[in-house]
């Protein structure tokens, strides 16, 4: 495996000697390779991944992760075949309608990233829903980024500020990481502390950009659908094991922790 006004934007990143990840991505890869192994069509790939899902929010809340950010449907994905995109946004409906009650009675908070513009009328309102229904809920945080890519975020921050300065609503000079960030989906979350990928490939495909500064990065050669709490346990061990150094030698990490 390789790898000032106070705000979770500006939290630095996760110190040495904090085991849990505050905040997790998962790519969610191999739902197609799953089906064809088995002989069956793509659609049965993500409907077996729904479970995986179910399974990683299930652990991630018991072990108390604050954060957990989905890859659900990039702004890469409409490039698709016609059929899987209309049976994926089928199936978004679906969970919309079916899974936010359970999320509800168990505490957890549901955000929607990316751009709603290309989704249908339907899954918009469905969203709106969703995020009103568990605003106020105090558990694990769980994001669905979908329609979303790493770069439509920066751009669209960036025509975001662009604005504020035009309208005379910012000076140029004000514009700094912490303002930038802001701007951005999750701007108000914690850093992405480890960022998981499944499937055996081994790149981050255009998700989190900004937000992923200095993620952990732990790959898996498991499809999605084989993706369960133990395998999520196993790349939550992988990172506590491992040292961060934020720049920092190893001799300053050390003398922190004395």
């Amino acid at each position: 495996m390789t790898s000032a006004q106070t705000s979770a934007s500006q939290m630095p990143p996760k110190p040495p000697g904090d085991d849990l990840p505050r905040h997790v991505a998962i790519i969610m890869d191999g739902n197609n390779r799953w089906a064809r192994a088995r002989g069956l069509s793509g659609i049965r790939g993500h409907r077996a991944g729904v479970e995986a899902v179910r399974a990683v929010i299930r652990r991630a809340a018991e072990r108390g992760i604050q954060t957990l950010t989905l890859f659900a449907f990039s702004s890469e994905n409409w490039r698709r075949p016609e059929a899987e995109v209309r049976a994926l946004m089928e199936l978004f409906l679906i969970a919309l309608k079916r899974e936010v009650r359970k999320l509800h009675d168990n505490g957890i908070r549901l955000s929607v990233v990316g751009d709603r513009s290309a989704f249908s009328s339907s899954i918009q309102k469905y969203i709106v829903r969703a995020e009103e229904l568990t605003r106020d809920n105090t558990g694990l945080h769980l994001v669905v980024a979908a329609n979303y890519g790493g770069r439509w975020d920066i751009v669209n921050a960036a025509r975001h500020l662009a604005m504020r300065v035009a309208h005379g609503e910012l000076e140029p000079d004000a514009i700094d990481e912490h303002v930038f960030q802001r701007e951005l989906c999750l701007g108000d979350e914690a850093p992405i502390d480890l960022c998981i990928r499944t499937s055996g490939e081994q790149r981050i495909s255009n998700f989190l950009l900004w937000q992923m500064a200095y993620a952990e990065l732990y790959f898996t050669p498991l499809l999605w659908p084989d993706f369960d709490g133990q395998a999520f346990d196993m790349a939550i061990d992988d990172f506590c094991r491992r040292q961060r150094r934020f720049g920092m030698t190893d001799e300053q990490i050390e003398a922190k922790g004395a």
